[in-house]
C-alpha cells in the first residue's frame, strides 16, 4: 500500500498533478514578475527611462524620439545667446580686430594652409554676423539660419588661430553647431510667437541627450585627463591658494595643502564624478552646490570670460526638463500670467514619436510618460495624443546623435593619428579637454639665421608674432619658420636657414630644449600624420628631482635667483651673464658637463657635485659630455634687481608703507602721490594695481571693482560699436576705413600732445 501511494505521488509530481504545485507555481511567478517590475521601477527611476526596454534599434530610435517638454532647453538657448553676445566683443575679439588682423607682416597659425583673414572691415562684418545669429539665437528668431549665422563666423574664426586655441572656445563652437539641430525655439521664441506651426510643441528627448552628453564629457574626459601623474602629485598647478577666494580653506590647511588636496585632488574628483551625479536627483543638489561654487571660484581665479557662467548656465540642462515651468508656477500671478505653464497647452510634434494607446503625460519624472493615470487625472496633466509611426526623420536623428557623440568621445584621444601635432603633449590645446594639466615656463628662445651669402644673425622671437604658444607645438614651430622666411626674402635675404632653440620648463621639471637646434627649420619635414623627428623628447628620468629642486629653491635668500637645466649629450648651451649679475655660478647635478669660457677659449670639465664661479659680462658655452643627459644649475644674484627692490623699500617706507602693503594689493593713491621718485611712483602704482587683482582686499568682490569691471566692459562695447560702425560705413558706402580712421585718431591724439607740451613750455 505505501508503495502505491509512493508511485501515484511520483506521478503526480511528473505530470504537474500535485494537490499544492499549481498555487506555489502561480505564487512564485507572481512574486517574480512583481520583483521584475519593481526592479525595472527603480531603474526607469534613476534613469528617467527603461534600459530594459531597449532591445534593438527600433526600441531605441522610439526612446530617443520621445515627446518632451521644450521648456529646459529654451532656457538654455536664451542663456547661450546672452552669453555669446558679451562674449564676442571680448574674448572673441570684435573689440580690436583692426589690431589683430591689420598687419601683415605678423605671422598667423591657421589649422589649414591657405586659410586668410579678409581686409579688416569686412572682417568686422564677419564678427557682425556672428553677433547677429547670437542675438537670435537669444530671442529664436529665424533660429536655424541665426545658429548658422552664429558657428560659421565663428568657426571661421577659430581656424584662423590655432594659438589662441583653448577648450571653451571649442565647446562654444559645439554647442552653436548643436543647437543648430535642435528645436529649442518651440518654446519662449520670437518664432513660436509668429508661426503657430512650432508654437509649444514637443521636442525629441535626443535634444536633451545631446546637450547633456556634451556637457557630461566636458567634466568626465577632463577628470580623466587629470589622472597624470603631474596633477595627481600637485605639479600642474601652483600658488593658486594666495588667492583670496581660499581665505575659508586657510583655517584649516597651509597653502600648500589647498594646492594639493583643494585644487588639484578636488578639481580631479569634481570633474571625474559631477558629470554622473548631476543624473540624479538624491545627488543633484549636492553636486551643483560643488559644481557652482567651482565655477564661481573660477570666474574669480582665472581670465576666461565667460566659460565659467557658460557651465553654470548648463547646469539645469541635467534637471526635469519642465523645471522653468514648475519655476514660473510659483511666481506672482502678474508674472505668472506672461507664461505659458499649462502641459495640456502643448501640441504634438512631427519631430517625436507617440506611442500607441498610451497618454503623454507632462508631468512624470523626465520621460513624462505614465502608462497607468486615471482619466481624470491624466485630463489634469496632458493631452492624449495620437500615435504616430517611425520615420526617416527619426532614424536619421537618431543616427545623427550617435554619430556625433561617439565623435566626441573619440577626439580627445586620436592623437595616435595626428602625431604631427605631438611634442610633450598630445595634440593642440583646445579639443582635448585637458585643461590646466600642462603649465609651461619659458627660459629662453633663440633664433638664428643663415643667408645665401652664410651672413649670421639672430632675430626676436616676438618680433614677427604677439604670442609665445607657438613654440609649444611642432606644427607652429614649422609654421613660424616658413613665415618668417617669407619675410626675410622680402626683406633681401634669399635662401635663409633657420635654427630654433626653445627652452622650456612644463610642470616644475628643469628647463631643457623642445626641438633639435642643428636642424633647419625650413627644410624640416613636417606632416600632421607623422610625429617630427626634429623634437626633442621630454627628459621624464628626471621629474622625481622636482622635490629637491623645490627645497633648494626654498632654501635660497629673496636676492639669489636659480635656474635648473637639463641638456642632451652631444649639445651645448650658449650663454650670455650680462652686467646686471653681480655673481653667477654654475653646479653640476648629475651627468658631466665641459664649459667652455668663449674669451679665453678655455674648457673646463665639471663632475658631479662640482662647481664653478662664472665670468660676468662674457660668453661661456656648456657642452654635455657624459652618455646620458646631465643637469646643472644656475646660481645668479641680479645686483641691479637687488638696488633696485632697495629703492622701492625705501620709498614706501618714506610714505608709511611696506612691501608687505605692496604685495597685498593696499597701497593707497595718496601714498603712490608722495613719492618723489616720478619712475618708482608709476612702477609702484602698477604693481600696486596687479597685486590687487589677487590681494586678499583688493581682490574680493566689492561694489568698487564691480564698478571697474563694468567700466571695462562699456569701454569694450563702446569700441566695438564705433569701429563695426566705419566698417560698415567704408563698405557699404566707401566712407574712411577702420584703420584710416584709427590712424587719424593717433595723429590727432598726439598733435595735441604736442601742443600741451609747447603751451606749458
Amino acid at each position: 500500500m505505501k508503495l502505491e501511494m509512493r508511485r501515484r505521488q511520483t506521478a503526480d509530481v511528473k505530470t504537474g498533478n500535485h494537490g499544492d504545485s499549481k498555487e506555489e507555481s502561480h505564487t512564485d511567478k507572481m512574486d517574480k514578475d512583481t520583483r521584475r517590475k519593481e526592479g525595472d521601477g527603480r531603474l526607469k527611476s534613476l534613469l528617467g527611462f527603461d534600459p530594459l526596454a531597449i532591445t534593438g534599434w527600433t526600441s531605441l530610435v522610439r526612446l530617443l524620439n520621445e515627446p518632451r517638454d521644450p521648456a529646459g532647453l529654451a532656457v538654455t538657448r536664451i542663456l547661450f545667446g546672452i552669453l555669446m553676445m558679451v562674449d564676442i566683443p571680448q574674448e572673441r575679439g570684435m573689440a580690436n580686430v583692426d589690431s589683430r588682423f591689420s598687419d601683415e607682416v605678423l605671422c598667423r597659425f591657421p589649422l589649414f594652409s591657405g586659410l586668410e583673414p579678409l581686409p579688416v572691415d569686412w572682417m568686422y562684418l564677419v564678427y557682425l554676423v556672428m553677433f547677429c545669429g547670437a542675438v537670435g539665437i537669444c530671442l529664436g528668431l529665424f533660429y536655424r539660419y541665426s545658429c548658422a549665422l552664429f558657428f560659421i563666423p565663428y568657426w571661421y574664426i577659430f581656424f584662423l588661430d590655432k594659438s589662441a586655441w583653448n577648450n571653451h572656445s571649442y565647446l562654444y563652437g559645439l554647442l552653436g553647431f548643436q543647437l543648430t539641430w535642435m528645436d529649442a525655439n518651440r518654446c519662449w521664441s520670437l518664432d513660436a510667437l509668429r508661426n503657430p506651426k512650432v508654437r509649444n510643441k514637443h521636442i525629441p528627448l535626443w535634444n536633451y541627450t545631446m546637450l547633456r552628453t556634451q556637457i557630461f564629457i566636458v567634466y568626465f574626459l577632463a577628470g580623466l585627463k587629470k589622472l597624470d601623474r603631474d596633477w595627481m602629485s600637485g605639479y600642474s598647478m601652483n600658488n593658486l591658494s594666495k588667492s583670496w577666494v581660499f581665505d575659508p580653506f586657510k583655517l584649516l590647511l597651509t597653502d600648500d595643502q589647498i594646492d594639493l588636496y583643494i585644487v588639484h585632488i578636488g578639481g580631479l574628483t569634481l570633474d571625474l564624478f559631477s558629470g554622473f551625479l548631476m543624473f540624479f536627483d538624491k545627488t543633484r543638489p549636492f553636486v551643483f552646490f560643488f559644481v557652482g561654487s567651482f565655477h564661481t571660484m573660477n570666474s574669480q581665479l582665472f581670465s576666461i570670460g565667460m566659460f565659467p557662467y557658460a557651465m553654470l548656465a548648463t547646469m539645469p540642462i541635467f534637471c526635469y526638463v519642465d523645471w522653468p515651468r514648475k519655476l514660473i508656477a510659483k511666481m506672482p500671478t502678474f508674472i505668472k500670467g506672461r507664461f505659458v505653464t499649462e502641459y495640456d497647452a502643448l501640441e504634438q510634434s512631427e519631430h517625436c514619436i507617440y506611442p500607441e494607446d498610451k497618454q503623454t503625460v507632462e508631468k512624470t519624472k523626465e520621460t513624462q510618460g505614465v502608462e497607468d493615470v486615471d482619466k481624470d487625472q491624466s485630463k489634469k496633466l496632458g493631452k492624449t495624443r495620437k500615435p504616430s509611426e517611425r520615420s526617416w526623420y527619426h532614424h536619421i536623428a537618431s543616427c545623427w546623435l550617435i554619430l556625433y557623440l561617439s565623435f566626441q568621445f573619440f577626439m580627445p584621444y586620436s592623437h595616435f593619428i595626428t602625431q604631427g601635432y605631438n611634442n610633450w603633449t598630445n595634440g593642440l590645446y583646445g579639443y582635448s579637454w585637458d585643461m590646466m594639466v600642462h603649465s609651461w615656463a619659458t627660459q629662453h628662445i633663440k633664433i638664428k639665421f643663415v643667408d645665401s651669402t652664410g651672413e649670421t644673425g639672430y632675430l626676436d622671437p616676438k618680433y614677427f608674432t604677439n604670442t609665445r604658444r607657438w613654440a609649444s607645438h611642432p606644427d607652429m614651430v614649422k609654421q613660424y619658420a616658413m613665415c618668417i622666411a617669407d619675410n626675410l626674402q622680402d626683406a633681401g635675404l634669399n635662401e635663409v636657414e633657420l635654427y630654433f632653440d626653445i627652452w622650456k620648463s612644463m610642470n616644475d621639471r628643469f628647463h631643457q630644449r623642445m626641438v633639435h637646434p642643428l636642424g633647419d627649420m625650413v627644410k624640416a619635414e613636417w606632416s600632421p600624420f607623422q610625429y617630427p623627428e626634429w623634437n626633442m623628447p621630454l627628459l621624464t628620468e628626471f621629474s622625481d628631482w622636482r622635490t629637491q629642486l623645490k627645497k633648494t629653491e626654498d632654501e635660497l635668500g629673496e636676492n639669489i635667483d636659480v635656474t635648473f637645466v637639463a641638456d642632451f649629450p652631444g649639445l651645448f648651451l650658449e650663454n650670455y651673464l650680462n652686467d646686471d649679475f653681480d655673481n653667477c655660478s654654475i653646479t653640476v647635478l648629475s651627468g658631466k658637463v665641459k664649459v667652455e669660457l668663449v674669451d679665453n677659449g678655455t674648457f673646463i670639465t665639471l663632475n658631479e657635485g662640482e662647481k664653478l664661479q662664472l665670468p660676468i659680462g662674457a660668453f661661456h658655452n656648456v657642452h654635455v659630455v657624459s652618455k646620458e643627459p646631465s643637469t646643472y644649475m644656475y646660481l645668479f644674484v641680479n645686483g641691479t634687481n637687488v638696488e633696485y627692490q632697495k629703492n622701492i623699500t625705501n620709498a614706501l617706507e618714506s610714505v608709511g608703507g611696506t612691501l608687505d602693503d605692496l604685495k597685498n594689493g593696499q597701497i593707497t593713491d595718496p601714498m603712490i602721490a608722495n613719492i618723489t621718485d616720478e619712475k618708482l611712483a608709476i612702477d609702484i602704482r602698477d604693481i600696486n594695481s596687479e597685486n590687487q587683482k589677487h590681494s586678499r582686499s583688493g581682490g574680493k568682490l566689492s561694489l568698487a571693482n564691480a564698478s571697474k569691471f563694468l567700466e571695462k566692459k562699456a569701454k569694450v562695447l563702446r569700441l566695438t560699436v564705433s569701429k563695426t560702425s566705419i566698417a560698415l560705413g567704408h563698405v557699404l558706402f566707401g566712407y574712411e576705413s577702420v584703420l584710416e580712421s584709427v590712424k587719424r585718431d593717433m595723429e590727432s591724439k598726439q598733435g595735441n600732445s604736442g601742443s600741451q607740451t609747447r603751451v606749458s613750455a
